[in-house]
């Protein structure tokens, strides 16, 4: 494969968008990040394919905003392999596609065993990809070549491999099935607002007291303060580890705080009076966090035989039911339904237990007509019927 070259300039950038607008069919996208290397999810480089065209890769942070290449190309299909890692950095310098295909999503509804690119591409078109890059920093420039022969290669089969799958999903009757997913991931919030980001600190819940939960949360917020701002992954910066072995050992001064072995970092020492202000900031704070993060999550499964048992039937019932269904659609179960949406359900269904009832509440929690149409008079009898053999094990012991 002959060398490629990264387009970095506007005018560049503006030849290829005609060459792209000229072209046919589908446009295949991917993009690159520096994920735990960098804070931010930019894009560092985007590749792009469509037939008649050719393979053009951009450096985003030197183009600045694609405005004129999604004029157009917006209204095309646009084929991603894990469209939800790709659509907010896509999104943020102005790529925002109105159709999409994903072929990862598309792997899964087909009951691929595996839906890595590499494998997927392997398996239907017999053409082995590396993947030797994946985990690159793509923030450094200039990108060797070889990285870029890698990301061209992402993006040109593509398009071939949507094809094929486009074949097998009307083989399986799941083309509609595809299309309410592919909407979903359109319409995704992908940025919520989640509260206390803080308890996303791998080993918190190894840590007790409010104090020491104080003390953690301080630590979180100055790494990702700092962290925001020298744009470098968190975790490069002091690992989860080492805050949540302070928040334990509450040191009793700097100097033993530098002196406490599981404290590592590269920027555990330099900027040590940084976390030594967050460690008094939490001693002292009379805002104390409470034992468990806010949010309305049910409780987890394995406590629902003592707290609830009428729901652990429900749920075990159901689990059951969705485990058939996914054996004989070659669907995987968590794309039947969320686990999530099945564990609220359960745990807290309508009054009655009818199909339109309980299709319902799977429409508010979020899930699609297929979703509702596949598995709700499945659900629906797997509720009935832990319902009376509540009734029938009370009759007995009366």
């Amino acid at each position: 494969m002959p060398d490629q070259i990264v387009i970095a300039t506007r005018e560049e950038y503006l030849a290829a968008t005609e060459i792209i607008a000229a072209g046919s069919g589908p446009i295949a996208v991917d993009a690159e990040r520096a994920s735990g290397f960098r804070y931010s999810q930019r894009a560092y480089l985007i590749q792009i394919f469509r037939r008649d065209a050719g393979t053009f890769l951009f450096d985003p942070p030197a183009v600045g905003r694609f405005d004129e290449l999604n004029a157009v190309i917006t209204s095309e299909e646009w084929v991603l392999h894990a469209a939800t890692q790709d659509l907010t950095c896509l999104r943020e310098v102005g790529l925002d596609p109105q159709r999409i295909f994903d072929t990862e999503l598309a792997a899964r509804l087909l009951g691929l065993p595996r839906v890595g690119l590499g494998t997927v591409v392997e398996d239907l078109l017999g053409v082995h990809l590396a993947k030797e890059h994946s985990a690159s920093d793509w923030s450094t420039r200039p990108l060797p070549q070889p990285w870029l022969t890698y990301a061209a290669l992402d993006v040109e089969l593509l398009v071939d491999l949507r094809d094929v799958m486009v074949a097998m999903l009307a083989e399986d009757d799941k083309t509609e099935i595809a299309a309410q997913e592919f909407q979903e991931e359109l319409e995704r919030d992908y940025k919520p607002v989640r509260a206390d980001p803080w308890r996303r600190l791998s080993g918190i819940h190894s840590i007790k007291g409010l104090r020491n939960l104080a003390v953690a949360r301080e630590l979180w917020t100055a790494r990702d303060e700092l962290a925001r701002t020298l744009d470098v992954s968190p975790g490069r910066l002091v690992p989860d580890g080492s805050l949540t072995a302070v928040a334990k050992a509450m040191p009793e001064n700097k100097r033993d705080l530098a002196a406490l072995k599981e404290f590592t970092g590269r920027a555990s020492r330099s900027e040590i009076d940084r976390w030594w202000a967050a460690i008094e900031a939490g001693r002292a704070t009379s805002s104390l966090p409470v034992l468990r993060g806010n949010g309305d999550s049910v409780p987890p499964p394995r406590a629902w035989a003592d707290r609830n048992p009428e729901a652990d039937a429900r749920l075990k019932g159901a689990r059951a039911a969705m485990l058939e269904i996914s054996t004989t659609r070659k669907i995987p179960v968590e794309n039947l339904l969320t686990p999530e949406t099945l564990r609220r359900l359960a745990w807290a269904p309508p009054a009655e237990f009818t199909v339109a009832q309980i299709a319902a509440a799977m429409e508010t929690s979020g899930a699609r007509p297929w979703q509702i149409e596949t598995t709700a008079q499945a659900i629906t009898e797997a509720f009935v019927e832990a319902s009376q053999n509540k009734a029938t094990a009370a009759e007995a012991d009366s």
